[in-house]
């Protein structure tokens, strides 16, 4: 295991993403960072041009697995054991960090002399012309936490928290992240769990005592680029991995899916109207075609919600990760 040598390691893992990466190589180098740097990529497979980016950068460590070694939470962890960084920050392949205080934004509060935080999550900006119901959805989530000009800490006091109130304490997202590598390593790993890995970190750190810090001024530009099939697969792969982790939250009926399928679609509508990162056709195009998002989002949550965890088939047969995996090994990169 190296011993720390930078002071900071990017880890990214990749497979095909090839669209983003010389924009996120870029935002890196431009960082005002009073430290050095580390970028450390972990590729399972990519087919696209993802590795000739990252080849095409000497400064950029590569390190390559099988797909079929890959796993969220799993390949985090390694990249942590190669790793020669104290601190470690966790990019996405499709996450832009959108300022040159990104970086610091996202570190300083692990400083054992300051916050003493082991985990740090920081916004995620939807790209502008990612589809309404990913856009609004984003943009609620992180809307939640906090202003956006000041940080705060997240941890467990002497009273019980309801499941609500855990739920925000404990959400954690690994697009735009930050632990200490000793911790990492020797404390709290992220589980090895086929989806929602770092929402089982940020529970298992906040339920041990620890602080997590939202920093909203650390800012990634980020939003799945899914087609709507895949935007219906990518939801049922979420609820399915809630409902492991033991936080399925409210299972909804009938009548109020219903009600939340068609308040979504009217709330969605009236901020298409009013939304100027859309042109006049494209608001015109998303009012006929967000609706679907909305279909596709209730009816995949339906059938998570409803399978028996043990039925494979029908999991694999809904499963976006699954069909990833598959279309890897129909690559022969397995």
């Amino acid at each position: 295991m190296p011993q720390p040598a930078a002071d900071v390691t990017v880890i990214i893992p990749t497979l095909n993403g090839e669209l983003y990466l010389a924009r996120i190589f870029d935002a890196i180098a431009r960082q005002r960072f009073a430290g050095e740097i580390e970028v450390l990529v972990i590729d399972s497979g990519s087919t696209d041009a993802t590795l000739d980016i990252v080849r095409s950068r000497p400064e950029i460590r590569l390190h390559e697995i099988p797909n079929s070694e890959f796993g969220h939470g799993k390949t985090r962890n390694l990249a942590a054991r190669l790793a020669s960084g104290r601190l470690l920050v966790f990019l996405t392949q499709d996450a832009v960090p959108a300022s040159e205080e990104w970086l610091t934004a996202i570190t300083t509060p692990l400083d054992p002399l300051g916050v003493d935080a082991v985990a740090v999550m920081g916004r995620q900006r939807p790209r502008a012309d990612c589809f309404p119901l990913q856009k609004y959805e984003i943009e609620a989530v992180f809307a939640r936490f906090a202003p956006d000009d000041r940080d705060v800490v997240y941890q467990l006091r002497d009273t019980t928290p309801t499941p609500a109130e855990l739920d925000v304490l404990a959400f954690y997202s690994d697009v735009n992240s930050a632990t200490r590598r000793d911790f990492l390593l020797d404390v709290i790993p992220l589980q090895d769990l086929r989806y929602s890995e770092d929402m089982a970190f940020g529970r298992d750190v906040i339920v041990a005592g620890y602080r997590k810090v939202y920093s909203p001024r650390a800012v990634v530009e980020h939003s799945n680029d899914l087609t709507l099939r895949e935007y219906g697969k990518r939801i049922f792969d979420e609820t399915l991995a809630l409902r492991r982790l033991g936080e399925g939250g409210q299972v909804y009926g009938v009548g109020s899916r219903v009600l939340r399928f068609g308040y979504g679609v009217l709330a969605d509508s009236r901020r298409i109207i009013r939304d100027p990162d859309y042109s006049i056709g494209r608001r015109i195009y998303w009012l006929a075609i967000n609706p679907l998002y909305h279909l596709a989002k209730w009816r995949n949550y339906r059938w998570a919600s409803a399978v028996s965890l043990d039925d494979r088939r029908t999991i694999e047969s809904h499963s976006l990760e699954v069909e990833k995996v598959r279309k890897a090994k129909d690559s022969g990169r397995i």
